[in-house]
């Protein structure tokens, strides 16, 4: 009995833990958490995560993203576009086919395109983006399941930052939504133990500012 005992609080424990952090992290991320361009607070960059990306397109996660964001500038909410993905190997480029569908589908003006090519994860992206892009407020593009964990991470890393949710010009099957959020559950844990370690990202490097030469951070 004493041996079930145990064997029972070992599994239970872990499953409760984290279900509180994803309850606190959506009720501390979801006052800054935004459908509406209108109400949305405005911010000098609007940074957009990496995702899946083709060898000459995007995937329609990316390019919701995109879409938020030029929404976001073309409003006057933003004036640059931090695009970070993972852009690690030569064989796997995020960030470049991000910019070039900016500029190219969506005729963003080039000079305010800053691309991180270390932005490897979430907890990396906003990391980045404070330390090495010298951003201290911005709006985040992204999908609903993702916001929470992206205002959560940037907000405890000191920026003033706010999310609006990248509307779906597609609409995206249920099974897949539901893998994002049973995905996402466990990432939001894995995130708030960074955060509460403050573990330093893969690369960080010189500075380059937000404010400054877009041209500096492309290859």
């Amino acid at each position: 009995m004493l041996a079930f005992r145990v064997f029972l609080a070992a599994a239970v424990c872990p499953v409760l833990a984290a279900v509180g952090i994803n309850l606190y992290m959506i009720r501390y991320a979801s006052p800054y958490i935004y459908r509406d361009v209108a109400a949305l607070p405005g911010r000098y960059t609007v940074i957009v995560p990496g995702a899946k990306v083709y060898q000459h397109t995007v995937s329609h996660v990316v390019r919701d993203r995109i879409e938020a964001a030029v929404t976001c500038i073309k409003s006057g909410k933003a004036e640059r576009m931090l695009l970070s993905g993972d852009h690690g190997r030569t064989s796997y480029d995020e960030v470049n086919r991000m910019k070039d569908f900016a500029h190219d589908v969506y005729a963003v003006d080039e000079d305010i395109l800053f691309t991180d090519h270390a932005g490897f994860s979430t907890y990396e992206t906003m990391y980045r983006a404070r330390d090495v892009f010298c951003v201290h407020g911005a709006i985040v593009a992204t999908q609903q399941f993702h916001c929470v964990r992206c205002v959560y991470i940037a907000r405890k890393l000191g920026l003033d930052a706010v999310a609006l949710v990248a509307p779906e010009v597609q609409p995206y099957r249920s099974a897949l939504k539901t893998n994002w959020t049973v995905r996402e559950c466990l990432a939001r844990v894995k995130s708030f133990f960074l955060v509460l370690l403050n573990v330093p990202p893969t690369y960080l490097g010189e500075q380059i500012p937000i404010t400054g030469s877009a041209a500096a951070t492309w290859d």
